[in-house]
């Protein structure tokens, strides 16, 4: 369990294939030398196990679908990731509860360096989600929803976020990852219920979006993945 607030912007080492799957090692000089193996971490929202930690440096072990789900397969050297590890039941929870599970990804539409106006495209299967003051994960921070549309929504930058975070760097067209707020999913499926039964197939089904297309094999020394 996560809270959305970030603790360090990390940058990528390399990401390859090897004999059991992908692995990500990136260079975190602020949390590294608190960490242990088995520990989890979010990057850029999604929850990772650490495979192994060497001074600054940790690696991670990704399955096929983090990979396809998430933004972390068009990760390259020097790519900025936003990282917390996880909540100790002692800590203050300023943000909200984030679980680091990924429900989508999807493209910035606007986001001007002179603006603190970030807008995402969503659709509407995914929208339905998200209320206005309501809570959503982009990247892994906790941020509040200022306006729902059709096929998007607007939330606001505070500097703080802005130069603490990978929004620093963030451009229209660049993917993020999408965390909808948990409450909001189990509302659903319990008014669902109470209806008859009849669900409406929740983010992991809709592509609410845009998935990745599988990125295939890599070469195993690659350090850039193949684009889809």
């Amino acid at each position: 369990m996560f809270t959305g607030l970030i603790e360090e912007v990390g940058s990528v080492l390399w990401i390859r294939a090897t004999d059991r799957g992908t692995q990500l090692q990136l260079a975190a000089p602020r949390i590294a030398g608190g960490v242990h193996t088995g520990d989890s971490i979010s990057v850029n929202g999604c929850c990772l196990t650490v495979a192994a930690h060497r001074r600054e440096h940790i690696t991670f072990d990704l399955v096929q679908e983090t990979v396809v789900r998430t933004n972390l397969g068009e990760l390259k050297r020097d790519s900025p990731v936003n990282l917390e590890r996880a909540l100790a039941a002692a800590d203050r929870l300023g943000g909200h509860f984030v679980q680091g599970h990924i429900d989508c990804t999807a493209n910035i539409i606007a986001f001007a360096e002179s603006e603190s106006r970030l807008e995402i495209g969503l659709s509407q299967d995914g929208t339905r989600y998200l209320a206005e003051k309501g809570s959503i994960a982009v990247n892994g921070i906790s941020l509040t929803v200022a306006e729902v549309k059709p096929a998007s929504f607007v939330t606001w930058i505070i500097p703080h976020t802005r130069r603490y975070t990978n929004l620093k760097t963030a451009q229209p067209g660049q993917l993020v990852n999408l965390e909808f707020d948990i409450l909001a999913k189990y509302v659903e499926r319990m008014v669902g219920a109470a209806a008859g039964g009849i669900l409406l197939p929740g983010p992991y089904l809709i592509g609410c979006g845009r998935r990745r297309k599988s990125p295939g094999k890599r070469r195993a020394d690659a350090s850039v993945p193949p684009r889809p």
